[in-house]
């Protein structure tokens, strides 16, 4: 019988394959994430292939968004950094076809690939097979890991040395093993740490769609955890960026923040 990697439509989700999709998603019945009202629904990545494309924006000398036109899921976007000692990919989106790889090779390919939290694990299976690349994610969220065909790295502590002079960090937050990857003068965050749409500050959230705040404990680990890093450049989800003084940006964000527990 042959067997298919079903793929959630909502949370973007891969599962081992199998002849029949799986009863339920497990990230979606999670209350950092949501069933789609109209009931659980899954696709494919031959279907999917069909009727997307992926978009390649150079956002920084050294760093590319690659994201899925039209949207998919929750709207993933992964970044390319290109460094001298290789290049990661930071987080994961579903759709990987033909042209994404070609574009990539051409880039330099991947070397290592690093994930900020469960709802960027998609297809992370695929792309680590595709280029040869292991996958690091934070022990802490090793139960959400729904394939493991696949180099998979996971990682402890506090911080991890991903490549001469990149850096993951365990902010936790959103997610306990959440994390986020310093380099140089940049901070690539996913939404553990979020920029808001004015660009000038950050949020952060234990579920965003269902609107559930961050405690004041979680909220004072990010900001301690960042301790110490130097960064001017910070890089989020959904192609929101601070460009300068993000640094200025995150501290004042965590205050305000903090005054919501006075």
């Amino acid at each position: 019988m042959n067997q298919t990697s079903f793929i959630c439509s909502t949370c973007g989700m891969e599962y081992a394959p199998s002849a029949e999709p799986p009863r339920s998603c497990p990230v979606c019945e999670d209350e950092r994430q949501y069933v789609n009202p109209g009931g659980q629904s899954w696709t494919t990545p031959e279907r999917l292939s069909k009727t997307h494309k992926n978009i390649f924006d150079k956002i920084a000398k050294n760093i590319y968004a690659v994201y899925t036109s039209p949207g998919f899921a929750i709207g993933q976007r992964a970044h390319l950094l290109i460094t001298p000692n290789g290049n990661i990919l930071w987080d994961c989106i579903v759709l990987l076809d033909a042209t994404t790889i070609d574009i990539i090779n051409r880039l330099g390919g991947i070397q290592k690939i690093a994930i900020s939290h469960p709802h960027y694990y998609t297809t992370m299976a695929t792309w680590s097979n595709t280029f040869k690349a292991p996958v690091y994610l934070h022990k802490r969220d090793a139960q959400w890991i729904a394939r493991k065909d696949f180099d998979l790295r996971l990682w402890e502590g506090a911080t991890t040395e991903l490549l001469p002079g990149v850096t993951l960090i365990n902010c936790a937050g959103h997610f306990e093993g959440g994390a986020v990857l310093h380099y140089g003068q940049l901070l690539l965050t996913g939404d553990i740490i979020q920029v808001a749409p004015d660009r000038k500050t950050v949020g952060f959230m234990y579920s965003y769609p269902n609107y559930i705040p961050l405690n004041k404990k979680s909220i004072l680990h990010i900001k301690d955890s960042l301790n110490g890093f130097r960064f001017d450049a910070m890089y989020g989800a959904f192609g929101r960026y601070i460009e300068q003084k993000a640094r200025q940006s995150f501290d004042y964000s965590i205050d305000r923040y903090l005054k919501i527990f006075e």
